[in-house]
């Protein structure tokens, strides 16, 4: 946050000071800071976001496309709480996550199983629409930074930009562990390890922060979405066979933990955002 900005406590809104222009009442800012809680919690709800798609349209015969239309319809109402929150909220927030990874599994499945589109286009005009994303937000905003999240339209183009990652990252991890047969572990290392390289760059190298984070971000959907095929899938597929149900519940309970220990301790929760 800029300095002449502040936090005023008793309407949980940023104003300037000095006697500028007003500045209107902003949202404080929506997302959490980025800890190792928020890495784990992400990849997490990656992992989820395949297996739990899985789960619902082959283990409870609900079908691809009506699991399309009840998991889409459970995420605009998940995001109508939390465009009206007027702050963090971490079971929220991480709800909403969740939800967004599993509808944006079923979008590229969708294209993959119904529309017969072939994972290599996808992965090209999910790209595409996720680069055309972040040059409109910073063309109207000025900045990629999620501790920048303060105002309605910044929340927009910042669940927009996380759909198109759960998209594309859907698309690019299926089409690196099944069409060029790298099989779900390989991927997972290949996806881990550009992640490590993206790290330490930012530690090493000083490698610009947000551009960082986002990488880091995009690389962590293909990363979650190998995991969880790697340990739900059966052996004959390359995986340990756990299955979509035991790896979704077990990956749930552990979010659920996660969630209410920052719920209580509130130790992701920023106290001042800075663009």
């Amino acid at each position: 946050m800029s300095n002449n900005q502040e936090i005023n406590p008793s309407t949980n809104t940023i104003q300037k000071q000095h006697g500028e222009e007003d500045f209107g009442k902003f949202l404080i800012s929506k997302v959490p800071q980025v800890t190792i809680f928020f890495w784990v919690i992400k990849i997490m709800a990656t992992t989820v976001g395949e297996t739990a798609a899985d789960y619902l349209n082959f283990h409870l015969h609900i079908g691809l496309t009506n699991t399309t239309v009840i998991m889409s319809a459970l995420l605009i109402v998940i995001l109508i709480f939390q465009y009206r929150a007027n702050r963090y909220v971490p079971s929220v927030y991480w709800t909403s996550v969740v939800m967004i990874s599993v509808v944006g599994t079923l979008v590229t499945d969708n294209l993959t199983d119904h529309f017969g589109v072939p994972l290599i286009l996808s992965t090209i005009v999910f790209s595409i629409l996720l680069a055309l994303t972040f040059i409109l937000w910073y063309a109207n905003e000025k900045t990629l930074s999620i501790h920048s999240i303060f105002t309605t339209k910044r929340e927009t183009y910042y669940w927009l930009t996380i759909l198109f990652t759960f998209a594309l990252g859907t698309a690019a991890g299926d089409l690196v562990s099944e069409d060029l047969k790298l099989g779900y572990l390989l991927s997972g290392i290949i996806f881990a390890g550009a992640i490590a390289l993206v790290t330490i760059g930012y530690y090493k190298f000083k490698m610009n922060a947000v551009l960082s984070f986002w990488i880091a971000y995009i690389l962590t959907r293909p990363l979650g979405a190998s995991i969880g095929d790697f340990l739900s899938q059966s052996s004959s597929k390359g995986g340990l066979g756990l299955g979509t149900t035991g790896t979704s519940f077990l990956f749930l309970i552990i979010i659920l933990g996660l969630v209410v220990y920052l719920s209580i301790s509130k130790r992701d929760s920023l106290q001042r955002s800075s663009q």
